[in-house]
């Protein structure tokens, strides 16, 4: 998801930089009108409608544009220069106010922030656990018989080292969202539009988590994690099959602002074990064939559906032992088997459905007669 000063709120309502509030609320007025999802039925209009309202919450308010405006500029910290030694209200950052010199979360953090050329934007502080990152390891017959180390490498997030994970660089608290006051949603006046009153949205400076990086971290941006290429290594043990999967603790994702890491899984992948292509496929459709003779069988019914089910079935049979599968491991015929039941089950409604209209049928010329 783009964070808020990532999206360029001007182009998405269609207006200059230097727009005023009624080019801004007539901009919003027309895009609405046909967005909205009462009147635009289109799979994206409803998504489109909030994007075009979050750009008119933000634009249509002075504080907002003017914190919106700063992030996005090359040079977010100009302004006064800080007071020496004084502190702002938030506790954190160096200067006289965290909102001098127009960027949400204060001037430039004394002579630190100065001759810096990344832009810091603010961020939403949201704590959440890094996700696991799954491995896919290519394994042979005797290393699943002997157990293996395999080295992998692979892409994640891991905690910044600038930061330590906190995604903040002077201080390890979040603060209150300035656009939203904590509450996660900022309001829309929409008394002009629809006939409505206030529309309660997102707010796109926090993500809906009321909380903000004071000071985002220039190395992250304030999520606390930077992308890498890691190497590890996973260790199967003797008796490793296709599918099972070895946990590596602490090597997954990094967590957001400090949170908790995920994992790396190493998923063995056993050619020798796997039932892929035609050997698959021959298993289900065998499965699938074979409640309908068992039907033919019982009704002892040689009719041009029982031979279709027969060749149905042989072409199954072909398309198994086309795939050498006797000569790979004992497993493949519990993966055979589990295809051919699969099979089974979805073809046995049907069977039961057609015997039931066969046995009515049949019994239209058997009805008994009753003389009075």
């Amino acid at each position: 998801m783009a964070t808020m000063n990532e999206k360029d709120y001007y182009a998405i309502l269609g207006v200059s930089k230097d727009a005023d509030k009624r080019e801004i609320q007539k901009a919003f007025q027309q895009k609405a009108r046909k967005l909205h999802p009462d009147v635009n039925k289109a799979p994206d209009a409803e998504e489109r409608f909030k994007e075009v309202s979050e750009a008119y919450a933000v634009l249509s308010d002075e504080q907002k544009r003017a914190r919106y405006d700063a992030m996005r500029s090359g040079n977010p910290f100009a302004g006064s220069a800080p007071a020496s030694g004084s502190y702002g209200s938030y506790g954190g950052g160096y200067g006289a106010s965290p909102f001098d010199g127009g960027f949400p979360f204060g001037a430039g953090f004394g002579g630190w922030a100065q001759g810096r050329s990344q832009r810091r934007s603010s961020s939403a502080y949201n704590p959440e656990n890094g996700a696991d990152v799954v491995v896919d390891v290519e394994l042979t017959a005797e290393d699943v018989k002997c157990g293996v180390r395999k080295g992998v490498k692979y892409r994640r997030y891991e905690s910044c080292g600038h930061c330590h994970g906190s995604g903040s660089v002077s201080t390890e608290h979040a603060h209150t969202c300035p656009s939203c006051g904590g509450t996660g949603t900022i309001g829309v006046d929409m008394a002009f539009l629809f006939g409505g009153g206030m529309f309660q949205m997102v707010c796109p400076e926090c993500g809906g988590s009321g909380k903000v990086v004071a000071d985002p971290c220039p190395e992250c941006g304030g999520s606390g994690r930077t992308q890498v290429m890691s190497e590890a290594v996973i260790e199967f043990p003797p008796g490793t099959h296709d599918g099972d999967r070895v946990r590596v603790a602490g090597m997954g994702h990094a967590g957001t602002n400090g949170a908790a890491g995920g994992d790396l899984i190493g998923r063995a992948r056993v050619a020798a074990e796997r039932l892929d292509g035609s050997a698959r496929q021959g298993f289900y459709v065998m499965g699938f064939a074979t409640p309908f003779l068992a039907l033919f069988a019982f009704l002892q019914s040689l009719s041009i559906m029982a031979v279709i089910c027969i060749a149905v079935f042989g072409f199954g049979v072909f398309q198994v032992l086309s795939d050498d599968v006797l000569h790979r491991t004992p497993l493949w015929w519990r993966r055979g088997g589990a295809r051919f039941v699969s099979g089974f089950a979805n073809a046995l409604f049907y069977a039961v459905i057609m015997f039931w209209f066969v046995s009515c049928s049949s019994g239209l010329y058997y009805r008994p007669y009753f003389y009075m």
